[in-house]
């Protein structure tokens, strides 16, 4: 299954703690708690659990259901993002997001490129209709 980008986030911020309590990263070097505070991780992983709730049957929908789950967990997470003044995601974070929505939708049976083909779009575009991060 497609990993979470939460599950590496918060194994960036085990590995960062680690780091400082053995003495091997500057304090003033260590900011990964900080970009990625308990709250936006609780936050992410309670869309997250939604979005992957609506993801069984998913390779038969039609794709208005596909894109109607596609919106459902982008504008959620437009949300988490406002919630946080617009800063909870930044490029990398926004990258992994998409591919993380992408390979679960795959996983799933969904054909991605076929699906983003059929509406006009660009491979990689799925969720910039309603993306604000």
């Amino acid at each position: 299954m497609a990993e979470r980008p939460t599950t590496s986030w918060r194994h960036g911020i085990a590995e960062e703690a680690e780091e400082l309590a053995a003495g091997t990263l500057d304090p003033e070097c260590a900011c990964m708690a900080a970009l990625f505070p308990e709250e936006l991780l609780t936050a992410t992983d309670e869309v997250l659990d939604a979005f992957e709730g609506e993801l069984p049957g998913l390779g038969e929908a039609s794709d208005e259901h596909v894109l109607g789950v596609v919106e459902r967990v982008v504008v959620a997470l437009n949300g988490v993002n406002d919630a946080r003044n617009g800063s909870a995601f930044e490029t990398g974070e926004r990258e992994q997001l998409c591919d993380y929505i992408d390979e679960s939708l795959a996983e799933r049976g969904v054909d991605v490129p076929g699906l983003t083909a059929r509406h006009g779009l660009g491979r990689y575009e799925l969720t910039d209709r309603w993306r604000r991060w």
